[in-house]
Parts: structure tokens; C-alpha cells; sequence
């Protein structure tokens, strides 16, 4: 099996286990593992076509490893259409932009040329897509203000950024993490707060209202797995219950998202899928027989709990998700 293929394959594996987890690590990881495919030297690639079908076979693959989590998708897509723009204008003949290509019948022999322009291409994305953290730092850390008791749920390296970026500015904040069960990401989330120096205090996923009103907490703020083309935010489970305890104590909740995680496909009407992980990462099925466990990954958190999303693009109401997609997805909604 070629090299490239194998690495792709393995990176799949991991992401379906979570061992690359983290919406963006995980469009990172997708972007990477393609750029290796355009790179690679099979001997069944022969020309631009074959490229093009060999990256379109590698995408479903790695898509199909977490279909819920949306930036990956969306990198895959991206890639591809970028592979096929590429490909329609290194032809001699005009092509239809929108054509798929795989079943055009035109034949490519630009091979060496596609793959350093398409590599170029990639490398881009992927540079930008690690730049997006650190200005949603800088953005989200202007909105944290000295002396602010922030709650957060589950793991999210924006969130991260952006704590960490107010702390560096001098504002002396608190942070409330919940553990996040079953997987408990929120352990994570403190152990790195607490390593750069922020007092920090890790509670249990229950106790989330009652530490609101105990420790005064005056933000809520929180990663996102996906954003909808309405607003609605689809987060880690527990996260919409959080939101609505913060509305009805006024908390504001603020949302640290990259703009990889708005979904295109809601604007066409896509229901987005909330994923069921495996009742094992609860409990031993032996322990409870008998018994059915739960275990959806994400749950759906309304606009109207939303105060603000914050972006690389800048800070936004949950109404003006659209925007994002149309900058963002233009060329996937053809606007």
C-alpha cells in the first residue's frame, strides 16, 4: 500500500478514536493526510485525473470516521474543490468550474505542475486555519474583563487561547471547568489553565448551576463542534442545559469558534447529526445488564441563549451566521 494512503488510513483510525480529537486538530490532521496523498508517487497516479479520484476515494474515508464533527467535512470539501478549480484551469479547453470532474471525461497530464500549485493551495489553508486560534485569542480576550469568574465546558483550545490571552493581559480571572463526563475533557481544560497560572476550579457536570450562583461566575464561555446557519450551536453534550442555566441568571455565554465549524450544509436545509459513541466509554455493559445507555457526543444549544460568537473574522450575534457562510462557504452554496 502506498505510503501516503497508509498514513491516511491510520489518521482516520485516530480520529475516529478520538486520538486526534478537537474540531480543528481534527481538519488539520485531514488537510495533512491529503497533502501527503498529492505529494506521494503511487504508480496508479498517473495523471491529474487519477489524483483527483485517488483525493475524492481518501476524503469519503476520513469524513466517514466522524461524521459529526463538521470541520472535517469541511476541510475535505475544501480540498477537493480546490483540486478541481485547479484542475479546470490548467486545461487547454474551458471548463465548467462547477463540473465534477471525475466524470467529465478530460484527461490531465499537468501532474507535476497540479500537485505544486494544488500543495501550495493546502499548505495555505492549513496555515490559516493555525493562525485562526490565536486571533480569536486576541479578539475573544478584549470581550474577559479584569476580575471575571469565567465557566467553561469541556475541552477547546479557542477557549484555551482566549483565557489565556486575557490572563497575559494582565486580567486576574477565575475559571470554572466541569469535568465533562464520560470522557472527562474538562480535566484537560484545568490541568492547562492551571499549568499558565490561573486559579482554576474543576467541578462536577451537575453541579454547574449551583457553582454559578456559589462562585459568581460572570461568563459563560464555550468551544463549538459546529455552528449552524441559524445561530443554533452544537457543542459537546451537557452544554445546552449550561446555557440555559446561564440565561436564566443573565450570565452572558460567549462562543469561541472557528469559522471551519459553520456548517454549510444547514443552509440547504442538512440536519446536522449528533453522534452516539459507544455505551462502554460510560459503563461496563456487564455492571448494569439489562439496562440501555446514552451516549450522544454533542447536543444543540438554541441562538437565543447566545450572546456573542467570536471568530477570526471578529465578534458577531448568532444572527449573523449566514455571513460567515457566505464569506467562508461561497463557493460550496455557489453565491
Amino acid at each position: 500500500m502506498n505510503t501516503a494512503i497508509k498514513k491516511l488510513n491510520e489518521t482516520a483510525k485516530k480520529i475516529k478514536k478520538m486520538e486526534i480529537r478537537g474540531a480543528l486538530d481534527i481538519a488539520i490532521a485531514a488537510a495533512e493526510s491529503l497533502l501527503h496523498v498529492v505529494n506521494s508517487d503511487a504508480d496508479d497516479i498517473k495523471n491529474t485525473g487519477d489524483l483527483i479520484s485517488t483525493l475524492k476515494i481518501c476524503g469519503e474515508k476520513l469524513k466517514s470516521a466522524r461524521p459529526s464533527a463538521v470541520s472535517l467535512p469541511n476541510a475535505v470539501n475544501y480540498i477537493i474543490y480546490l483540486a478541481d478549480d485547479l484542475a479546470g484551469n490548467l486545461t487547454d479547453d474551458p471548463v465548467d468550474k462547477n463540473m465534477n470532474l471525475e466524470n467529465s471525461g478530460i484527461i490531465i497530464t499537468e501532474c507535476g505542475e497540479f500537485r505544486e500549485k494544488l500543495s501550495v493551495k493546502i499548505r495555505d489553508f492549513i496555515g490559516q486555519q493555525k493562525k485562526a486560534i490565536d486571533t480569536i485569542a486576541e479578539i475573544g480576550a478584549r470581550l474577559i474583563e479584569d476580575g471575571d469568574v469565567i465557566l467553561t465546558h469541556c475541552n477547546s483550545d479557542t477557549v484555551v487561547g482566549v483565557l489565556k490571552a486575557a490572563w497575559d493581559c494582565g486580567k486576574k480571572i477565575e475559571v470554572v471547568c466541569t469535568e465533562t463526563r464520560p470522557r472527562k475533557q474538562g480535566y484537560l481544560t484545568a490541568r492547562e489553565l492551571s499549568e499558565h497560572g490561573i486559579p482554576t476550579t474543576l467541578i462536577v457536570d451537575s453541579a454547574a448551576h449551583l457553582a454559578m450562583k456559589k462562585l459568581d461566575v460572570d461568563k459563560l464561555t464555550v468551544g463549538a463542534d459546529t455552528i449552524c446557519a441559524d445561530g443554533d450551536l452544537i457543542n459537546k453534550i451537557g452544554t445546552s442545559q449550561i446555557a440555559i442555566c446561564a440565561h436564566e441568571m443573565n450570565i452572558p455565554l460567549l462562543v469561541a469558534t472557528e469559522s471551519i465549524k459553520f456548517s454549510p450544509e444547514t443552509v440547504m436545509g442538512a440536519v446536522v447529526q449528533i453522534e452516539e459513541r459507544n455505551p462502554d466509554e460510560v459503563i461496563d455493559p456487564k455492571k448494569l445488564k439489562n439496562v440501555r445507555v446514552m451516549n450522544p457526543a454533542f447536543d444543540v444549544t438554541d441562538s437565543r441563549y447566545i450572546d456573542v460568537i467570536i471568530t477570526e473574522y471578529g465578534v458577531m450575534p448568532p444572527q449573523a451566521a449566514y455571513n460567515i457562510l457566505r464569506e467562508k462557504f461561497g463557493w460550496k452554496l455557489g453565491v
